[in-house]
């Protein structure tokens, strides 16, 4: 239910489960971040889902089993923000719950029109990860933080443009194609010079 595709220096990785919204698993979310863990070599990684959700966040019989509160989210968001590569998320409709985490780690999130953004965990009774409210919050601010979070409120895509929770708003037809032109500067470069620059964001 995860592919990934490490053809160019680029790593493509999907989340592969549309019959179920892309919804996680246990077993998903560990693979998913054993990938992250190996993409140490990639010069550039794009993180997105097939179909016309990205991700639901947890299984729903998987999250009343504990995965809501497993420490193995945290395992992927950290794998993905500490990777050297251009990392690049590439949303192809809604984003919501746990999974809102791994986008955040990444260093660019580009979205479809009809993308939503919501993170239910007051209604749910769970805290987010640990690191998400402050990667949140270092995008769009404490109050905005606070509006998704502890007001449970959803996020149009033009919304999520405008807070700076994504960067950019592409066609789904272009959306691949958009990513990939977005990190071939870095794929090009030398990797020392990519991997420089992102410790220049840590200092």
């Amino acid at each position: 239910m995860i592919s990934c595709d490490r053809s160019d220096d680029i790593w493509t990785v999907t989340i592969d489960r549309p019959e179920k919204a892309n919804s996680l698993t246990h077993a998903m979310l560990t693979e998913l971040a054993e990938v992250m863990e190996a993409a140490q070599e990639a010069r550039a990684v794009i993180l997105t889902g097939k179909g016309r959700v990205f991700s639901a966040g947890a299984d729903l019989e998987a999250a009343r089993a504990g995965l809501a509160t497993s420490d193995v989210w945290e395992r992927l968001s950290g794998a993905i923000a500490g990777l050297p590569g251009l990392t690049v998320a590439a949303l192809n409709g809604t984003l919501a719950g746990g999974a809102m985490g791994m986008a955040l780690a990444c260093d660019i999130r580009i979205a479809v029109p009809t993308a939503k953004f919501f993170y239910p965990v007051m209604k749910l009774g769970f805290l987010p990860q640990p690191s998400d409210p402050a990667r949140m919050a270092a995008l769009i601010g404490p109050a905005r933080t606070k509006l998704i979070l502890m007001g449970g409120q959803k996020i149009t895509a033009d919304e999520a443009l405008a807070f700076g929770l994504i960067d950019r708003i592409i066609d789904a037809e272009a959306l691949m194609d958009h990513a990939r032109m977005i990190v071939a500067d870095t794929v090009a470069a030398k990797p020392d010079i990519a991997a420089g620059i992102k410790r220049m964001f840590s200092t």
